[in-house]
């Protein structure tokens, strides 16, 4: 299929590679990876259906949270379904994200060791903590520019999840206090979350939060699979470019 010839289908998602067994996807930041309503263009996998023709073998390998831009695998039958879970179970794949964070992170590079379980004391069912009755976690992250704006200093960082827990990036930064710009469950105040899931989040909570999306982005995967080594790059979307044009490299 040639996206170009349907312009009903334009707008769907960029295609960063498609052959007879993969799609590959750089999944634009606030939509979800799964229908939460009936809108056939409201998640990512309607969307992949209304593409693929809506056939019932196409399969998400990985997802990433609704803010969350960046690469999503696309398998489109069940035997290379069934492969590349493999692969992602066995930990057989490297993924990078970009990430902008406040504050410039002292050292520069590291290793973020922290396990991760559920934040029995917050108010947001679905949000989760460092604890040390958790699951091993590990994050590392490089620091490629550390800058400083009016509303303070910042930097973007290159981070390679170890393992794959759930908000792992978004909390593991939080952790050495340096939460990812726009975080409004794992920034200053998980309150911003609350009033967004109520659509009631005011312009002052919109100045505070300095993005409308999460500055996280998926931007590199690497893995094996059928004897030939494979390798997507996705760039960054306009909000995160703008905002890293407007201020890196001023120290």
């Amino acid at each position: 299929m040639v996206l170009n010839s349907y312009p009903e289908m334009r707008d769907l998602f960029p295609i960063i590679h498609e052959d007879a067994e993969l799609l590959v996807i750089n999944k634009p930041a606030g939509l979800v990876c799964h229908p939460t309503k009936g809108d056939e263009y409201s998640s990512l996998v309607s969307r992949v259906r209304l593409y693929l023709g809506g056939h019932d073998e196409q399969h998400l390998i990985n997802r990433l949270d609704r803010e969350t831009s960046g690469i999503v695998i696309v398998a489109k039958n069940n035997e290379s379904a069934r492969d590349l879970r493999r692969i992602w179970e066995n930990r057989k794949v490297t993924k990078e994200y970009l990430a902008i964070v406040h504050g410039h992170p002292e050292p520069r590079a590291g290793n973020i060791d922290a396990p991760l379980g559920k934040d029995l004391v917050s108010q947001v069912a679905i949000k989760d903590c460092v604890v040390a009755s958790g699951a091993p976690s590990s994050t590392e992250y490089q620091t490629l520019d550390a800058f400083r704006t009016g509303q303070g200093p910042f930097a973007l960082l290159r981070v390679k999840p170890l393992t794959g827990r759930k908000h792992q990036i978004r909390i593991h930064l939080a952790h050495i206090g340096h939460p990812i710009v726009g975080d409004k469950l794992y920034g200053a105040d998980e309150n911003l979350y609350l009033a967004f899931v109520k659509g009631e989040l005011s312009d002052t909570d919109k100045a505070r939060l300095i993005l409308p999306n999460h500055a996280l982005h998926g931007a590199q995967v690497h893995f094996d699979w059928r004897s030939r080594h494979l390798s997507f790059t996705a760039p960054s979307d306009s909000a995160f470019l703008g905002f890293l044009r407007g201020h890196s490299g001023h120290q």
